[in-house]
């Protein structure tokens, strides 16, 4: 019996796991079972971390193979198909996380002006307008379904199936209502339809075309991405005063600290103010 793919089945059942990250955790647990004596059925805690010694010098990758391996095992505990854990003392490697790229105010103003002097310039302005509005991910973006628009709210369903309500500016309505006018009645279900098999714009297409209006904006197409584009709405949030905690939900991120990262990128004095100012950092402060 292959306990992976009855694993991966339930991840992607029950948690609602994203295709990536199902290819991410076969390939990893692939890779193990097929690499330690035995298989992983028969590995014990001493295989386990000889596996993982073994792995290329890497925080981030050492740590995705020993998450896999410890959800892999837990999963086969709470089956009752094993009665030992053999990843329970395991310390997952520090990972050492990079400071998000975001580009200045004036740079997203020149990126949203620039999508005038390319081909499907209304659709363009009106993703930019989103992405930097409401922090949209990418494939939140390209993938958004008609049903999503509330008028000055967007309905997202976000990672692991999770549903959260992002604002949208003025602006980033009147972007999208023309877009929409433009659009008009046709049959799909995405505000942003595409004739290819997915049935709307993609990730490459988008990229691609973000690329374009960085040229035109005569900025560095490599510091433009439609992550660097969340992650500067984040910080210019931030840097605004905006509640740490409101981030978090607009964002869509489950863990509070994966939000503070963006206090590092933040100048010292308004990092000050949040530390000061921000309930969790009272708490923080205590425990050290």
């Amino acid at each position: 019996m292959n306990y992976i793919d009855i694993f991966l089945e339930a991840l992607s059942a029950e948690k609602g796991r994203s295709e990536k990250t199902l290819d991410a955790y076969s390939s990893d647990l692939h890779h193990a079972d097929e690499t330690i004596p035995g298989g992983l059925m028969d590995a014990d805690e001493k295989a386990i971390q000889k596996y993982l010694a073994s792995l290329p010098d890497k925080a981030s990758s050492i740590a995705r193979h020993a998450s896999a391996l410890r959800g892999f095992y837990k999963f086969l505990m709470l089956e009752k198909i094993i009665k030992e854990n053999p990843t329970a003392n395991l310390e997952l490697p520090k990972r050492k996380r990079a400071l998000p790229k975001y580009l200045t105010v004036e740079e997203i103003e020149l990126l949203i002006s620039s999508a005038g002097d390319t081909r499907n310039a209304t659709r363009l302005r009106a993703m930019l307008e989103l992405v930097y509005a409401s922090g949209l991910r990418v494939s939140e973006l390209c993938e958004l379904p008609m049903t999503a628009n509330l008028g000055d709210k967007l309905l997202i369903h976000g990672k692991g199936a999770k549903e959260r309500m992002v604002p949208m500016h003025p602006g980033a309505v009147h972007a999208l209502n023309k877009w929409l006018d433009m659009r008009g009645d046709i049959d799909s279900k995405y505000v942003f339809p595409s004739n290819g098999k997915s049935g709307h714009i993609t990730r490459d297409g988008f990229f691609k075309i973000l690329k374009k209006c960085a040229v035109l904006s005569g900025i560095e197409p490599k510091r433009v991405s439609p992550h660097v584009l969340r992650h500067s709405f984040a910080s210019h949030l931030l840097a605004g005063g905006a509640n740490l905690r409101a981030i978090q939900t607009m964002l869509g991120h489950e863990d509070i600290s994966t939000t503070q990262i963006y206090t590092h990128v933040m100048p010292e004095k308004l990092r000050e103010t949040v530390e000061q100012h921000h309930p969790l950092a009272h708490i923080k402060a205590a425990k050290k």
